[in-house]
């Protein structure tokens, strides 16, 4: 699916869960009750998706390895923080939100955007199990700073829900992902890995559509908050194409890595991140809702950083550095 249509997409589902939480109260309350359905199998296809076999491609690139890290968890998620505390300090639980969204990298669609932009697509490819293991294990100490005297948390708890929701459907996808690949051959197994990834967004428009028909009153009452809230996005979104521009210029990037690098750090992985927070803080649709907006800007502006790295043709045809 095109860019712009899964921003189609989820607005329509915004839109459609809406209405029906309004209009058919009864009905959006059954939705909501269909969240934990959802939930799972929204997470087994975003692991069952997941390549790990690419991670030996990491080993010959250990030096943008580490800088993508530095970027993606230490100063992403920073400047993240510091976007949300600006701009909705009287809103902590849009706050809580954001930040949310904005601390975790993509693991799949990013891959997209850098193959137009004509980046490293193989080094991308090593990047995803390394992003998606990371930012489950760093989830909880996230979490615990950015809700601090904003929404209880019991460490227990989702230490339990980590286990139960995503380390063990992440055993379960693997091993489905290398026993269908023995068994189906690689060119089948990649041809089903694509129906996968096209099933995956019209998955997470259900689960917006579940979210908004069971608060939708809730989030009405708040409506006055998005364009805050788009701001905030925005900003974001500059900040990091800035500081893309910065540590490729300071690492001597060439184009491929270059255009990977500011990728991984524009794209969020807003669905995983949904999935994880609605299983670790139920019950918060504010959350919730801050992290779907963010979506709704993410792919506009990929399509810009497309062609923002395309302005200088002669840059893009150089060959990569070695290493």
């Amino acid at each position: 699916m095109a860019a712009g249509g899964i921003s189609v997409l989820l607005l329509a589902a915004i839109a459609v869960g809406a209405a029906i939480g309004h209009v058919l109260p009864q009905q959006g309350a059954w939705l909501g009750e269909q969240v934990d359905l959802t939930l799972l199998l929204l997470i087994g296809l975003l692991f069952f998706g997941v390549r790990f076999d690419a991670l030996a491609r990491a080993l010959g690139h250990l030096r943008f390895i580490a800088l993508a890290l530095l970027a993606n968890f230490v100063l992403v998620p920073c400047i993240g923080w510091g976007i949300a505390r600006a701009i909705l300090p009287d809103h902590p639980l849009f706050m809580v939100g954001l930040v949310i969204y904005f601390m975790s990298p993509c693991t799949d669609w990013f891959l997209g955007f850098t193959r137009l932009a004509r980046g490293n697509v193989a080094l991308g490819t090593a990047l995803i199990p390394i992003n998606m293991v990371l930012q489950l294990l760093l989830y909880p100490l996230y979490l615990h700073l950015v809700t601090r005297h904003v929404v209880p948390v019991d460490g227990g708890v989702i230490g339990t829900t980590l286990l139960q929701w995503f380390l063990l459907p992440l055993a379960v996808a693997m091993t489905a992902h290398q026993a269908l690949r023995a068994l189906l051959g690689p060119a089948c197994f990649e041809r089903l890995l694509a129906r996968v990834d096209a099933v995956t967004p019209w998955v997470i428009a259900l689960l917006v559509a579940e979210i908004f028909a069971a608060n939708v009153e809730t989030l009405l009452a708040q409506r006055g908050m998005l364009g805050w809230l788009l701001l905030a996005v925005l900003l974001f979104f500059i900040a990091t194409f800035m500081l893309g521009e910065l540590l490729g210029r300071l690492a001597h990037l060439e184009h491929p890595e270059h255009a990977l690098l500011t990728m991984t750090m524009a794209a969020r992985n807003a669905p995983l991140m949904l999935a994880v927070t609605m299983a670790a803080l139920p019950g918060q649709p504010l959350v919730h809702a801050a992290i779907i907006i963010g979506m709704l800007l993410e792919f506009p502006h990929l399509t810009l950083l497309r062609h923002l790295l395309l302005r200088d043709p002669a840059r893009c045809l150089r060959p990569a550095a070695a290493g």
